[in-house]
């Protein structure tokens, strides 16, 4: 018999309507969320858009407030520096092992995407840019067979996408990225391990040294806010 296909609940649908427009920054960072605005541009009632942004929160992409309510989440300067080494961590990991067992799957995975980005590129779509970035970064993950490694990335990947749709309106930064994302293709085409680690080491960091020096304009997280 084939298992039963549970069909996803609104408050799924919900939470992933929201997701996005955090990741694509039609919600801003530390922009207020109100629920009933949420619920009748959705079209549902509150109580699915509450149960959603409690997903949300646990994905750390909603803070909530007592006597406040919801806002979308910033990251202080510390909380920059320390999700940037996570995705040091993590990225550096899985596209090793990736690189080791699976590295035509791989190759194959990132070719699509940089073709995938070079034609967003060309037309100018920056949300499709930055979409084709994020699955760039996520074949590390579908590659390294290592379940462990996929499901840790996989609760901080909405954050990072949100954090690179910001990092993406500072000038050259999307130019400098998808050099990056090549040379590492052409690196895993050839299986230059070394190599291939120290331009991810690269990217990354310069991703964290990029917005140590613009942290004013993101970390809202850095005032004084309620605690909850």
């Amino acid at each position: 018999m084939r298992p039963i296909q549970r069909p996803p609940s609104f408050a799924e649908e919900v939470a992933d309507r929201i997701r996005r427009a955090i990741v694509d920054g039609d919600l801003g960072l530390g922009e207020a969320i109100s629920e009933r605005q949420l619920a009748d541009r959705l079209g549902v009632s509150k109580t699915p858009v509450r149960e959603a942004l409690a997903q949300l929160r646990m994905e750390g992409l909603v803070r909530v407030y007592p006597q406040r309510g919801a806002t979308v989440f910033t990251l202080s300067a510390r909380e920059i520096r320390d999700i940037c080494e996570l995705r040091q961590a993590l990225e550096s990991a899985a596209l090793r092992y990736a690189l080791e067992r699976n590295p035509a799957q791989l190759a194959d995975g990132l070719a699509r995407l940089v073709d995938e980005m070079r034609l967003a590129r060309a037309e100018a779509d920056h949300r499709r840019y930055l979409a084709a970035d994020t699955a760039y970064h996520e074949v590390f993950f579908q590659c390294c067979d290592n379940l462990y490694l996929q499901d840790t990335y996989s609760l901080h990947v909405g954050k990072i996408a949100a954090l690179r749709t910001h990092l993406a309106r500072k000038p050259h930064h999307t130019e400098r990225s998808f050099a990056d994302h090549c040379r590492m293709l052409d690196l895993v085409r050839t299986r230059e391990i070394a190599a291939c680690m120290s331009v991810l080491e690269g990217h990354i960091g310069r991703t964290k040294s990029t917005y140590a020096a613009e942290v004013a304009d993101i970390a809202a997280a850095d005032q004084e806010v309620p605690t909850g």
